[in-house]
């Protein structure tokens, strides 16, 4: 049997045992929850597993786990591009979506594919509502600040921004500051402090290892930047923090 006539026999068979898929109405209210940042409608469609629900959703395979799998690289798909829509930095929104499908490849539940579902979606949305708070600023500091994102782990300085947007770096400064509220080395600073947070709650660098991986001039200044950030010092912070687990109620406030 050809594909065509394929298509029209299962089209027929669904037309005859009524399968209709649900409204995009549904769909399109959840993922203008996600791009805009409201985390307490995500965070209640995951309380209600909309996600794992199959009526009026497509078979993409007949296994189950696998067509789950589909659906979350579909909705991560979707959600991803809305989000840069929205305003996300596009390289930290696609780095974000590699990293949950590439965490999909080792999932083999449709629980653990669920939960992981629920993290991506909250983790989306509490960076979007991040970014609604701090939307208004002109195309130089956008510019600006996406460099930063993707360049987080090299020395930064407002020489190398002046040159990226190709205005005077005593230009870019003052707007920098009128328009975030800090100058450019504090908000860097502020950027790999965040970025050394992440380290050392999920991964096992060592703090040294941390310090030459987002270019701090030595260990000891790190220690004394991320004390003066966050109140306590890197490895209070290990022991506090490292490897909590995500909990649908809690992940994504800010």
């Amino acid at each position: 049997m050809g594909l065509l006539q394929e298509w029209y026999v299962q089209e027929t068979k669904d037309s005859e045992e009524e399968k209709f898929h649900r409204s995009l109405n549904d769909e399109q209210l959840f993922f203008h929850a996600v791009s805009s940042g409201d985390i307490d409608y995500v965070r209640q469609n995951c309380k209600e597993k909309r996600f794992a629900e199959t009526e009026g959703v497509g078979i993409l395979s007949r296994d189950q786990v696998t067509n789950l799998k589909y659906h979350f690289v579909i909705t991560t798909a979707f959600v991803t591009r809305l989000c840069v829509e929205a305003g996300m930095e596009m390289e930290q929104a696609f780095r974000l979506s590699d990293f949950y499908i590439l965490k999909l490849d080792n999932l083999h539940t449709v629980q653990a594919v669920i939960e992981l579902h629920d993290r991506m979606v909250l983790d989306f949305s509490g960076k979007m509502r991040f970014h609604k708070r701090n939307i208004g600023a002109s195309k130089p500091i956008t510019t600006c600040i996406d460099y930063i994102y993707a360049h987080i782990k090299e020395r930064i300085t407002i020489e190398d921004l002046a040159e990226y947007t190709s205005l005077s770096a005593s230009y870019l400064s003052r707007l920098f500051k009128k328009e975030t509220g800090v100058s450019v080395s504090e908000y860097v600073r502020e950027k790999k402090i965040e970025k050394a947070q992440h380290l050392l709650r999920f991964c096992d660098f060592s703090l040294i290892e941390i310090a030459n991986y987002l270019s701090f001039s030595s260990q000891s200044h790190f220690i004394q930047l991320f004390k003066d950030f966050t109140g306590i010092t890197p490895k209070k912070y290990r022991d506090l923090y490292a490897r909590s687990s995500w909990n649908v109620t809690e992940t994504g406030r800010k």
